[in-house]
């Protein structure tokens, strides 16, 4: 077992990326920061390392426990890290999320064999799907 990884390489290993140009992009974006500085995809990682990860509405605060380069199931990624995000910030940014959510608007519904979305209608439906994108 290696002392340490590519931080991109153990961030998707863990699964707190789907895939690892993912990850690589989050560090490139400057959306992950190790011990405090933004991290570069190819930045090294070791046990103890604090990682801040952003997310959407928080921020996700993990000690790394454990190195590996390959990616494993759930269950063993869990014990590869330590969870500091407090229940606090994630409830905030549940209810957050859950605010977002538009209340079903008149354009959303389509009445049963009115044909096909006009190009108008289909942007606001993009719009409701991607509101901040």
């Amino acid at each position: 077992m290696a002392d340490a990884t590519r931080i991109d390489k153990w961030l998707w290993s863990t699964r707190r990326f789907k895939t690892r140009s993912a990850a690589s992009t989050a560090c490139t974006g400057g959306k992950v920061k190790l011990n405090g500085e933004s991290a570069k995809p190819a930045s090294r990682v070791k046990v103890g390392d604090t990682l801040g990860i952003r997310r959407r509405f928080h921020t996700e605060t993990v000690v790394v426990v454990t190195i590996i380069e390959k990616r494993v199931s759930a269950a063993k990624a869990v014990a590869c890290f330590e969870d500091l995000t407090s229940p606090e910030e994630l409830d905030a940014a549940r209810r957050a999320a859950n605010d977002l959510r538009p209340i079903d608007p008149v354009y959303a519904r389509r009445e049963p064999g009115s044909g096909r979305p006009t190009k108008r209608d289909r942007r606001k439906l993009d719009q409701l799907k991607r509101p901040f994108e």
